[in-house]
């Protein structure tokens, strides 16, 4: 099996993505034989879907949390433990750059990342230490990811929970915050948060030993990407590397929900927030598409979105939802009208609002 792929896909069943302009996930099962069927047990708190291709980092020493808080758009002083964060590292212009699921034990401060993106992420973390009393360390080989769709009392499979003989606690798990808004984040949704979609999906990413991942996994119900993202998708979670661009700020993706905090001190990219915020609209918008769903095919990641023949945006990602049918997350121009029918490789399209324009 190459490098870097999970010992999943060696599962009977499992099969690979197939798309491969999609190379993160080319490393987990896309599916395991019944994509439909997953989802709805996914959805139903009775599956899991393996995440091992993301990175997980650890930061250790007493200066972390202020440290990480000084660095990011988060506020993580006097973070608890336990208690799960999201946090962005922005470029100097305010564009998002790494995406970071957090939660600290009391100890240290464990992070995951997408895929691909932890070795840049902790070269940078190093060269910002200086002086202070951190030390920062990729443990991608000894700790894998698997999330599932659970809340904060549910309990979990019990191949996912720590062995009574371990000699050292397991890291935390992470429990997303989406969508809830944070203490000093904003919503950029043009529904009221009360009704948001992502409320009928929580999830949790929990880390077990790499080396132990199939054996712990062996009586668990599993369920591919194709299943993880299509909940994403119907809950409008925006994802680091699909929803973003090299010019994605977090307004337009409504990141800064869970993400931001908008009364905290200064930190990179933090005068292109505020000022967007303060003083002007994201140039884009975060959109649901409903796809027509007479044909069997979805587009790409990247295809075009037309209104009439004029390219107003593009896919972020789209999936084959078990209830919704064919649906996609596209990034559009703020200006696109929101009830303007869209076509998307040569499918009609109709928006639902995800960040109001």
């Amino acid at each position: 099996m190459p490098a870097g792929t999970s010992p999943l896909l060696a599962v009977p069943g499992a099969v690979p993505l197939a798309d491969a302009a999609v190379p993160p996930d080319a490393a987990v099962p896309w599916h395991y034989g019944d994509p439909l069927r997953e989802q709805r047990m996914l959805a139903a708190g009775r599956a899991v879907t393996d995440l091992s291709h993301r990175g997980v980092v650890r930061v250790t020493g007493p200066d972390r949390l202020t440290w990480l808080h000084s660095l990011t758009t988060q506020h993580l002083t006097g973070l608890a433990p336990g208690v799960p964060a999201e946090a962005l590292v922005l470029t100097p212009h305010g564009h998002v750059e790494h995406a970071l699921h957090l939660v600290d034990d009391g100890a240290s401060t464990w992070i995951t990342v997408e895929p691909g993106t932890v070795t840049e992420l902790v070269g940078w973390l190093d060269r910002m230490r200086f002086l202070l009393r951190v030390e920062v360390t990729d443990v991608t080989s000894a700790w894998a990811v698997v999330g599932l769709a659970a809340g904060p009392g549910d309990p979990l499979p019990g191949g996912l929970l720590p062995p009574a003989d371990l000699t050292s606690p397991a890291p935390p798990s992470w429990q997303d915050p989406w969508p809830a808004v944070s203490p000093g984040s904003v919503s950029y949704s043009g529904i009221p948060d009360g009704d948001h979609p992502g409320h009928a999906r929580p999830w949790r990413e929990v880390l077990i030993p790499r080396d132990e991942l199939t054996d712990r996994l062996a009586g668990v119900l599993l369920a591919g990407s194709w299943a993880s993202e299509a909940l994403r998708v119907e809950a409008w979670r925006p994802r680091l590397g699909a929803e973003t661009d090299h010019r994605t700020i977090p307004h337009e993706v409504d990141w800064l929900r869970t993400a931001v905090h908008l009364a905290k001190g200064c930190y990179r990219g933090q005068e292109t927030v505020a000022r967007v915020h303060n003083l002007g609209r994201p140039p884009r918008r975060l959109v649901m598409l409903h796809l027509d769903g007479s044909e069997d095919t979805l587009p790409g990641a990247r295809d075009a979105v037309l209104l009439g023949d004029r390219p107003v945006g593009f896919v972020t990602t789209a999936a084959r939802h078990h209830e919704l049918g064919p649906v996609a997350l596209a990034m559009v121009r703020r200006s696109v009208p929101v009830g303007a029918p869209l076509l998307v490789s040569g499918l009609a399209a109709a928006q639902e609002i995800v960040v109001r324009p």
